[in-house]
């Protein structure tokens, strides 16, 4: 009997990790307390910073690694953690069910019940349904869930883009690989939720 694959984390000091290019005119990243911030980017680089691992590192407007996602299983893991950058786990994400029935229902870690505080569908066109614990139907969709097509927006009930992620372009122009994106958050939006969403469309493409 196989069993089923889970993330498997490896720490390091971060600090000591070379930085990235800074992202000019942003505020200062949101405290382990408060997710909801003014429209802020974040540099996202689709590569886990464990070496043959699967995963992410987010990247705030200091340079400096401030989420990441280290999955050393199989890409699409059944259960993956999103951690900040002394490597405390946020939020857990979880694979359920199958075919046309499968969903990701992401967690707060601080929840100790375990309550599922939104979970995600794959919807027409190729998109993704987000529906928030509580809500009535869905609050959020994703434009787009294929490995080939790399930005894409998250839009609310209305249509209007929350969250959109583009190819990064340095400061001369220079549009960099494909697995380097540049994620801008709306004003008042949570950077949590949207980060999560990141990653499970991610799990969805099988890119993490």
């Amino acid at each position: 009997h196989q069993q089923p694959s889970r993330a498997i984390f490896f720490f390091f000091d971060l600090s000591a990790m070379a930085k990235i290019q800074p992202l000019p005119a942003a505020p200062s990243p949101p405290s382990s307390g408060d997710h909801r911030q003014g429209q802020q980017a974040y540099t996202v680089w689709m590569k886990s910073l464990v070496f043959n691992g699967n995963g992410c590192a987010v990247y705030g407007p200091d340079g400096a690694v401030a989420f990441r996602v280290d999955n050393y299983g199989c890409r699409g893991g059944r259960e993956v953690f999103f951690m900040d950058r002394q490597g405390n786990a946020l939020i857990r994400i979880r694979r359920k069910g199958f075919g046309m029935f499968r969903r990701w229902e992401v967690c707060r870690c601080e929840d100790e019940d375990a309550t599922p505080w939104f979970t995600v569908r794959r919807a027409g066109k190729g998109g993704a349904a987000v529906a928030m614990h509580g809500g009535a139907g869905t609050c959020y969709k994703i434009d787009g869930c294929s490995a080939s097509k790399t930005e894409y927006k998250v839009r609310g009930v209305d249509g209007a883009a929350v969250a959109e992620v583009a190819r990064k372009q340095t400061a001369a122009g220079v549009v960099l690989g494909e697995d380097v994106l540049t994620l801008t958050v709306a004003p008042e939006m949570d950077h949590l939720l949207v980060l999560g969403l990141v990653v499970v469309r991610g799990l969805i493409n099988r890119s993490l």
